[in-house]
């Protein structure tokens, strides 16, 4: 839990640093690249601990489906809340085949 509990607090903040400067469209480039940048610091203080800690309990693909799937829920919360974009059906469906995969990763075979 404390892996999936870092990584969700990783992907806010890369969310927040890819994306987060499309709500201030007109403020210069380099505003918003070295504010991201910031950002993006905050992110990768929670997301390297989550991959060392979470190595001991899964593989590295495992891992990184854990971490796109948390990428995926913050992202559409993201969108509906800051950005005040509507989420459509066929990226809802797109979304869903990528949680899908989490079957085919973590299925013992």
């Amino acid at each position: 839990m404390k892996t999936i509990g870092l990584l969700l607090i990783s992907n806010i903040f890369m969310t927040f640093a890819w994306y987060g400067h499309l709500k201030y469209r007109t403020s210069p480039l380099w505003i918003a690249i070295l504010a991201s940048w910031s950002i993006a610091f905050f992110e990768y203080c929670f997301q390297v601990p989550a991959n060392r800690i979470g190595s001991y309990q899964f593989s590295t693909a495992q891992l990184k489906t854990i971490q796109e799937v948390i990428t995926l829920l913050v992202f559409c919360g993201f969108t509906l809340l800051f950005l005040k974009e509507d989420l459509k059906w066929n990226y809802l469906v797109g979304f869903g085949f990528m949680v899908g995969a989490v079957f085919f990763v973590f299925k013992k075979w």
